[in-house]
């Protein structure tokens, strides 16, 4: 189980800081969003609110990376996939199975750092 978490850690790290420097850099093009998912990712860039997400993808995947902070970066992308999988459950259900995949990968990395969360999981 010890060599699927830090896998699943690397792959993790890798799919968001590729993700979130494509935020900035635009090196994978993507076609623009139809529709309720097109505003709402309108209204994220014009109001620039995109340079905070994308900030909030690429330092928890240096971390995991780099095996520094791995509960700390997890807590992080917890938030962040929560918020693409519902941005992918409701407006835009194309991106579907890659949020999943992203969902399967944080629980395998974060069963190896459970010991972390056991504080916040009491009663």
């Amino acid at each position: 189980m010890k060599i699927a978490s830090t896998i699943a850690r690397y792959l993790l790290g890798l799919i968001f800081l590729t993700f979130g420097l494509n935020g900035f850099l635009h090196f994978i093009p993507m076609p623009a969003p139809t529709g309720v998912a097109g505003q709402f990712l309108g209204a994220l860039f014009v109001s620039r609110f995109y340079v905070v997400i994308f900030l909030l993808q690429i330092v928890p995947a240096v971390l995991l990376l780099a095996n520094r902070y791995v509960p700390l970066a997890l807590t992080i992308l917890g938030a962040v996939i929560v918020n693409i999988l519902c941005f992918h459950v409701f407006m835009a259900p194309a991106g579907l199975p890659l949020a999943v995949v992203v969902t399967i990968l944080w629980f395998l990395t974060a069963s190896s750092v459970r010991s972390a969360f056991a504080g916040i999981l009491q009663s």
